[in-house]
């Protein structure tokens, strides 16, 4: 199965975070996909509430699923929030429904684009904590 990754996200005071806002944190929701990794970034603690907003970024490095600490360019530092696998359950241009295992949660996650061709999504979870 392929793996997951949720980073925490650490931006210098001052730097827009990726959904335009001025934050200076957010979380990385990474899926390893063709040797790449496809990446939403959150705008909210993952599954705090039901749902929350998410700006599709550009695919980043594999090497995220293991890395923590600084991000190049003075773009902040990283921290694995959760790591695990992911099944993909039903994937359209507008949407992609996925299966989480992870060490903190498992469960499903739905991603919905908000506008046609866009970058923003509506991410919903229907996860439960980890037990074990």
């Amino acid at each position: 199965m392929p793996r997951y990754v949720i980073l925490r996200h650490e931006f210098p005071a001052g730097q827009k975070f990726p959904v335009g806002q001025e934050r200076s944190l957010h979380w990385d929701l990474m899926l390893e996909s063709g040797g790449v990794l496809r990446t939403w970034a959150l705008a909210d603690y993952p599954m705090s509430q039901p749902t929350t907003q998410a700006e599709q970024l550009a695919d980043h490095r594999i090497a995220y699923l293991d890395y923590q600490g600084p991000v190049s360019g003075d773009r902040g530092s990283v921290t694995r929030w959760d790591v695990g696998e992911y099944g993909i359950e039903r994937e359209t241009v507008d949407h992609l429904q996925i299966r989480l295992a992870g060490q903190r949660f498992s469960g499903g996650v739905t991603l919905e684009r908000t506008e046609p061709s866009g970058h923003f999504w509506r991410v919903s979870f229907s996860v439960a904590p980890t037990t074990g």
